[in-house]
């Protein structure tokens, strides 16, 4: 969702009065509560126009799209089998119905990095890899990005080798999770893990520590760590993705995280972005990047990695394709 987007739901939120919000609020994820927030934060005077363009945009759109589904459980199922196949649907399908039997696990998402790393920081990494594969990639990088250089390898060699964890392991796991954090049930099973969950971790480290990991997986297995370096996706790879995508990737993109992550990018990738915008927007682009004085190395890659979970989540929506360090294109 875009800056005007986020403003437009705020905006919808505030509308409707604290009470309506709040129950809102519990039916939306972790980060799109936080995203909210902040945006609620800013908005100080919102113009009677706009709030109207806001509800009347709404109602609109809920005249349109309103349906009564009897099932919604058997809908979920029909709907993802006929767009993914059985198989891939099915896979999919365990882990939506079963949302609420890793209650445990779940609560570990909306607490900091920091303090999910020192809940896990004594366990065995088999168990830690097993725990990170359900959260976010950038959440588990951030996770991850608090252990030691040997922690993060011996986690990483596990998370990629993962090709599912048993109901038992994992119902024990989340009972320990459950009473520590006073949340959680019982696990029936998940199908986690593998080269392309390790990838993404890895792809959103930076700061010198997905080298380090992956030297560290090179060290166990070079086929593995080649595999991994395969599915990874890079700021650089940018470049390699068709004109397309690149305006799908830029309509997503705030232009301050725009500048900041092409002020550190290579000649090639910043002259593909600017090639697919107006004259008008790259004139502008080119004149703002011109005026930026010396910018810190961490912020660049902040943003640029910013820019990757915006490329990731399209291309896991379908939207874009894209085609990582190999030849193999991934979606």
């Amino acid at each position: 969702m875009d800056d005007k987007g986020l403003e437009d739901a705020a905006i919808l939120l505030m509308s409707l009065g604290e009470e309506e919000a709040a129950q809102v609020f519990k039916h939306l994820g972790p980060k799109e509560v936080q995203k909210l927030g902040e945006t609620i934060a800013k908005l100080k005077v919102i113009p009677r126009e706009r709030v109207e363009a806001v509800l009347d945009q709404f109602t609109e759109t809920a005249e349109k799209q309103h349906i009564l589904v009897p099932d919604t459980d058997e809908y979920v199922k029909s709907v993802l089998k006929k767009a993914l196949g059985e198989d891939k649907a099915n896979l999919l399908i365990d882990r939506i119905l079963q949302g609420s039997d890793i209650s445990g696990i779940e609560s570990l998402k909306w607490m900091d990095a920091g303090s999910v790393a020192e809940l896990l920081r004594n366990e065995h990494p088999q168990i830690v890899a097993a725990i990170l594969v359900h959260l976010d990639p950038d959440h588990a990088s951030g996770i991850l990005g608090q252990f030691t250089e040997r922690q993060r390898g011996e986690v990483m060699l596990r998370i990629a080798t993962l090709e599912g964890i048993q109901p038992t392991a994992l119902k024990d796991l989340n009972e320990v999770l459950f009473k520590a954090l006073a949340g959680g049930d019982k696990v029936r099973k998940s199908s986690l893990g593998g080269v392309q969950a390790a990838a993404s971790i890895i792809n959103l480290m930076g700061s010198g520590m997905d080298a380090a990991v992956l030297e560290s997986i090179r060290g166990h297995d070079i086929d593995l760590a080649q595999k991994i370096m395969d599915k990874m996706f890079v700021f650089d790879d940018v470049a390699k993705l068709d004109d397309r995508s690149i305006q799908t990737v830029l309509r997503e993109v705030a232009s301050e995280t725009l500048v900041v992550a092409l002020k550190g990018a290579q000649p090639e990738v910043r002259d593909k972005i600017l090639n697919n915008m107006s004259s008008r927007a790259a004139a502008a682009m080119r004149e703002d990047l011109e005026s930026r004085g010396p910018m810190r190395l961490s912020e660049v890659e902040a943003q640029q990695r910013e820019i990757l979970k915006t490329v990731r989540r399209l291309a896991d929506e379908g939207q874009i394709a894209l085609s990582g360090g190999g030849d193999d294109a991934f979606v």
